[in-house]
């Protein structure tokens, strides 16, 4: 029972630590000191450890010996190589998800596609734009039937958070961003698989063009 409190205890710090480097509340290369960390969470220092060798792995932190521990984050490069990877999965992604996709996965896309224009619509709701097209490429990624594919895509879309952020907070950027992904919707909607994936690569590649 012990052990798996130890596991559930390292999972939950993990998750709050990755949720906080990716969102940009610590900086790169701020140090996380586990004792800091483990009062705020009200855990010992053993789980935020062993989150933080957890977090090594995933290159988000990088650990000194007899220093301590310093974030990484996703830098500039992280970034580029992301999206170029992406550029080369989405559109599979797509393809996948016009041969597996659900009445009720169809209906979820076509809802946030709907709320996406309509905030698209009013300026001084971007948190909400950036809110739905996350849960726009998370049915996508749901829908390709590929446990696999999914787990990669929504880490990728998780780490360039920042990134999508301030691209689709540009509103040019955003009315086109839900236009592209109305054209995703529809060809997926037609089983147009050879359409989806181009849509798809097209508008990962808008979004590079966007943030050089």
């Amino acid at each position: 029972m012990k052990e798996y409190q130890d596991h559930s205890l390292r999972g939950r710090v993990f998750n709050v630590l990755r949720e906080d480097i990716l969102s940009g509340k610590y900086k790169e290369n701020e140090e996380l000191r586990e004792i800091t960390i483990g009062e705020e969470m009200g855990v010992s220092r053993t789980p935020v450890r062993e989150a933080l060798r957890q977090l090594e792995l995933e290159g988000l932190v990088k650990i000194i010996p007899n220093k301590g521990a310093y974030v990484t984050g996703i830098n500039e490069k992280d970034i580029a190589d992301i999206y170029a990877i992406r550029s080369r999965l989405e559109g599979l992604c797509a393809r996948w998800a016009t041969e597996h996709i659900t009445q009720k996965q169809l209906e979820k896309m076509e809802e946030v596609l709907l709320l996406s224009e309509f905030y698209g619509r009013k300026k001084e709701d971007g948190g909400h734009v950036v809110e739905l097209d996350s849960e726009f490429h998370e049915v996508l990624y749901e829908a390709s039937n590929s446990r696999i594919l999914q787990h990669v895509m929504t880490d990728f879309h998780n780490y360039v958070r920042k990134a999508r952020e301030t691209s689709v907070e540009k509103k040019d950027r955003a009315e086109k961003s839900i236009a592209e992904h109305r054209g995703i919707y529809e060809a997926i909607k037609a089983k147009d698989a050879r359409l989806a994936e181009q849509l798809a690569d097209e508008h990962i590649r808008h979004v590079v063009d966007n943030l050089t």
